[in-house]
């Protein structure tokens, strides 16, 4: 007898409310991600202009890429937290809800008394997060931190670049690190919730989620080892191990392990099976002491093929190999297409292209991947849903308080 297939699982955060005063990418990140498992995610903005991420470019379709990006599936409450009307509502929104986030500049939120220590004290059962650069204590507590700042702060940019130029990472990666122990952090609070019925504060700094990312560099060098050298996409003591260019202009990047690996790289892609047990290449000693000559001779080989010749040796070859890709080329990968990773996102400027969430869930149910709000988009439903009336809810859009 034909069996109907079963019925997706739940989502792991359905049921859960999240209210979040958030800005820029950090706490954004973690809230969305929040969102994607099922959790509905309030997300609380300034009326004059909303998260300051909404401005930063307007690439998305004219929306900002940073904001499609971190902020999908939530709801928009555009509110003056300086005015004690729109305080009051967020305090109401609070008390009802499982997990508080902020990130604003540090001391702001416990002006407000929507720091995690106070609001943990008035409900027990609420995880409340705190996201600072540096954290609540120390001399660079009250120090701004932008992302670029932490990196140079936490070493990240004292490894990443060439030998004679350090650079940035591409991405945000303080910020997103960030993120990621905030997520993962809510994700354990609500956790030990579960069998202790207590909350309870969670901080998280950029700095130190980013210094724990710095796991390797960081532990040579505290435990008598020199601090590593920058090699771009070089390795300081492999070869070859680069990338190089091919004969329709891309770049192709490949590793070679180990001497057996050589071998077959000089007889299947370089075609000098001489190479291999040549005592001026056999070893990665050899090769390592003379990286130059190496890699003119990869460089040369490489050069004579296409990028899709070069990478189908390489393979053939069993040599570890990479396309080198922007991010247009990302975009439109041949591993993300084939496992069907592409969904769309609503916005108000009409549907967005969006990478299914990374994580996989069990049981058919797929992550929510709801619409990008717009600034103030749900906020009369949510004052209506915290009681007020029509005529409060005028008057605080007269005085400013709401967009």
């Amino acid at each position: 007898m034909h069996m109907p297939p079963p019925s997706p699982q739940p989502l792991p955060l359905d049921g859960i409310t999240v209210v979040s005063v958030e800005q820029a990418v950090a706490a954004p990140f973690a809230t969305r991600q929040l969102a994607d498992l099922g959790a509905r995610v309030i997300k609380v903005e300034r009326p004059d202009g909303g998260d300051f991420a909404r401005g930063y470019d307007t690439a998305a379709a004219g929306l900002a890429s940073h904001f499609v990006w971190a902020n999908r599936g939530k709801e928009s409450l555009a509110v003056d937290l300086k005015d004690p009307r729109g305080l009051a509502v967020v305090r109401e929104l609070v008390a009802g809800a499982d997990v508080f986030v902020q990130n604003l500049a540090q001391g702001a939120a416990a002006r407000l008394g929507l720091d995690a220590a106070t609001l943990c004290a008035a409900h027990p059962r609420l995880v409340a997060v705190d996201i600072s650069g540096y954290g609540a204590g120390g001399p660079y507590a009250d120090k701004r931190a932008y992302d670029m700042l932490v990196q140079c702060e936490a070493g990240l940019v004292s490894v990443t670049g060439t030998p004679e130029q350090p650079v940035k990472a591409g991405i945000p990666a303080a910020d997103i690190a960030a993120a990621m122990y905030a997520f993962s952090g809510v994700l354990a609070a609500l956790l030990r919730r579960s069998t202790t019925g207590l909350g309870g504060p969670v901080e998280i700094s950029m700095l130190e989620a980013l210094t724990e990312w710095m796991g390797h560099p960081l532990h040579h060098a505290m435990h008598g080892g020199e601090p590593p050298a920058r090699t771009g996409l070089a390795h300081a003591v492999i070869a070859p191990y680069d990338a190089y260019p091919t004969a329709d202009g891309a770049r192709v990047l490949l590793s070679v392990q180990n001497d057996r690996e050589w071998q077959r790289l000089a007889e299947l892609v370089l075609e000098q099976p001489e190479l291999g047990t040549d005592p001026a290449y056999a070893t990665n000693a050899a090769r390592t002491s003379r990286r130059a000559a190496t890699d003119e001779l990869v460089a040369k080989a490489l050069g004579r093929l296409d990028v899709d010749t070069a990478l189908a040796r390489l393979d053939r070859a069993g040599i570890a190999c990479a396309r080198l890709r922007d991010v247009t080329e990302v975009a439109a990968h041949p591993q993300l297409a084939a496992r069907e990773r592409w969904r769309t996102v609503d916005s108000a400027v009409g549907p967005l292209r969006a990478l299914l969430p990374p994580v996989t869930l069990p049981g058919g149910a797929e992550p929510v991947m709801g619409a990008v709000p717009a600034l103030g988009e749900h906020t009369e439903a949510l004052l209506r849903a915290v009681g007020m009336s029509g005529a409060e809810i005028a008057a605080m859009r007269r005085d400013g308080v709401i967009a």
